[in-house]
């Protein structure tokens, strides 16, 4: 929003972008203040539960009021305010300094450089020649601030894109194009696949516009990854079938492909859930499977449903058992959200992970025996691996429907508590309490919007 600005209510100009989360905001220049909340009256603002922003710059402050929880990645601001439990900046310019918890500060939790990251791919047209072409931003390291020239990035022309339909292609027909070596642009709609997307060659792109949605109707995953590096997939949702796949996308063989840390696969504003539009129960054991090394996230909400067309969501129904299950090494996520699953939202089995921003509720309907009683967690590193570094994980709680007491928030071994940095736990509402934030380390949580940090 270049060059206006809006008064929303009275003080509250700007840009407004009160969101929850899957609604990601990415290369955009703001000219005045940013506004991540909505005023509603008196003292009351709007609930606003995101959120993720990336490659965006801000010529005045963003006040983050409201927001219970935001990331911000290679952004560029004048200041930062507010914030309520969990803000965490990776490789921006104008961020807060860190600080652990809400006494004496605010909630954050800064890092001064990206490790390593692309931007998500994206599409131009010429305003010459009115031709469209497909961008994939160059992979950089130690990255600070925005990107908004494409110099190094791979321009793409629409010659090697197909253009894919739900009302006309299935996935025989996208791996056909695939296989003959296209890049995919989904077009909106949603797909009904009764066998996965097979992303198989080296450096290629599967794009979707308007959040394309991938349904699983055959028990099958809705996309597939083989042992290939520099991979992108963006901007889809995938979603659950009446009969249960292992898991919605897989990345990687069994054989464990080490992949590339020059040439990482990437995962940008990819969503999926277990429930919500559908009238009939759905499910999935896993919803992201990732097998393979050297693959990033960056930004994914993973969600079973909590609520549905049809009303609320009791006793297991809509089952999954993990939002993401990571088996390779030199994983690296930024900007993650696990709900509701059955069992562990998260389990880290690779080495070397790196995560940047983590939010997690716990599923609503569980009670005793079938939760607290089996030790599940909100986020589990198992208990063999060396090296793990997790920067602002949160867990919260809310057992809506029985009492439940559980144990911890967050499982991993002894040895890598010191590279949790600040992390969480928060009871929203509802009965039952959770002991501890990390293993038996921080504080119990079982009253109304009570918290706990792990400060350093």
């Amino acid at each position: 929003m270049q060059g206006q600005t809006y008064e929303w209510w009275s003080g509250g100009a700007g840009m407004l972008w009160a969101v929850s989360q899957a609604a990601p905001l990415r290369r955009v220049k703001v000219d005045n203040t940013l506004n991540l909340y909505q005023y509603v009256s008196g003292d009351a603002a709007g609930f606003s539960s995101g959120g993720y922003m990336a490659n965006v710059e801000v010529g005045g402050s963003i006040v983050s009021g409201s927001q219970q929880q935001w990331f911000a990645r290679n952004s560029k601001f004048g200041e930062w305010s507010n914030g309520v439990w969990n803000q965490v900046f990776v490789g921006s310019i104008g961020a807060p300094a860190s600080h652990c918890g809400l006494d004496g500060g605010s909630p954050y939790t800064t890092v001064d450089e990206t490790p390593s990251v692309a931007e998500k791919p994206f599409i131009i047209i010429d305003s010459t020649s009115g031709e469209y072409s497909l961008v994939t931003p160059a992979l950089k390291t130690g990255s600070v601030g925005t990107e908004f020239d494409n110099a190094n990035a791979k321009i793409i022309p629409f010659s090697d894109v197909y253009v894919a339909s739900a009302d006309s292609d299935d996935a025989a027909s996208i791996n056909a194009k695939l296989n003959a070596g296209l890049h995919v642009v989904l077009s909106p709609g949603i797909y009904e696949l009764d066998a996965p997307i097979e992303v198989k060659t080296e450096g290629q792109v599967l794009l979707g516009l308007g959040y394309a949605t991938l349904v699983s109707s055959n028990g099958n995953a809705v996309v597939t990854v083989g042992d290939v590096d520099n991979v992108r997939l963006a901007g889809f949702l995938m979603q659950a079938g009446p009969t249960t796949s292992d898991a919605l996308l897989v990345w990687g063989t069994d054989a464990g492909y080490a992949g590339d840390a020059d040439a990482p696969g990437l995962m940008s504003d990819v969503f999926a859930r277990v429930g919500g539009p559908d009238e009939v129960e759905v499910s999935t054991d896993v919803m992201v499977h990732l097998r393979a090394g050297n693959v990033m996230i960056d930004n994914t909400w993973l969600w079973r449903a909590d609520h549905s067309a049809t009303g609320g969501v009791y006793d297991g129904a809509n089952p999954v058992k993990n939002g993401l299950v990571v088996d390779g090494d030199d994983v690296t996520t930024y900007g993650l959200a696990v709900e509701h699953t059955l069992e562990d939202l998260t389990v880290w089995n690779g080495e070397g992970g790196q995560v940047f921003f983590y939010q997690s509720e716990l599923p609503y309907d569980v009670d005793q025996a079938s939760w607290g009683d089996k030790d599940f967690v909100g986020y589990r590193v198992s208990s063999d691996v060396q090296t793990h570094d997790a920067y602002g994980v949160g867990v919260y709680t809310y057992f809506r429907d029985y009492n439940v007491s559980s144990a911890t928030g967050i499982a991993a071994p002894a040895a890598l508590e010191p590279s949790f940095v600040n992390p969480l736990a928060v009871h929203l509402n509802g009965y039952g309490s959770l002991a501890h934030v990390i293993n038996d380390k921080g504080n119990a949580t079982s009253d109304a919007g009570e918290t706990a940090y792990v400060c350093p």
